[in-house]
């Protein structure tokens, strides 16, 4: 599936789950919804998928991304009232260490569902 697509669904998913449940659920709520709606739309996806790290091509240990959907998009979930600096410089640092095409966090906290585009350092975005 072509990554604009993946990115275009995944979005609405998210804006469904949201306009259902609303904010104020604890973040795994909020995997767990997605993570149906995914399946409803026929989109593939891994949950909670172990993924490696390389510094310098070594690699340096794993961490679990929320969702790697369709095999070309990282979503990171978060369920607080504002998201910071901070969320974002974490998210943007997983797709560099992944090595990942595209990343999305989404953030179901706020009374709008947010969401912001990540990027490798250098690609265009």
């Amino acid at each position: 599936m072509e990554i604009d697509v993946v990115r275009y669904g995944l979005i609405g998913a998210a804006m469904q789950v949201h306009g259902e449940l609303g904010s104020g659920f604890q973040e795994v709520v909020y995997q767990r919804a997605l993570g149906v709606e995914l399946s409803l739309r026929g989109i593939a996806y891994e949950r909670e998928k172990e993924m490696r790290i390389l510094y310098k091509g070594q690699d340096i240990g794993s961490r679990r991304v929320d969702f790697y959907v369709e095999g070309c998009v990282m979503v990171e979930l978060k369920a607080v009232s504002e998201l910071t600096p901070d969320h974002l410089a974490q998210a943007k640092n997983y797709v560099e260490a992944y090595g990942v095409a595209e990343g999305l966090l989404i953030n179901f906290g706020e009374k709008s569902l947010v969401y912001k585009r990540l990027y490798p350092r250098g690609a265009k975005g």
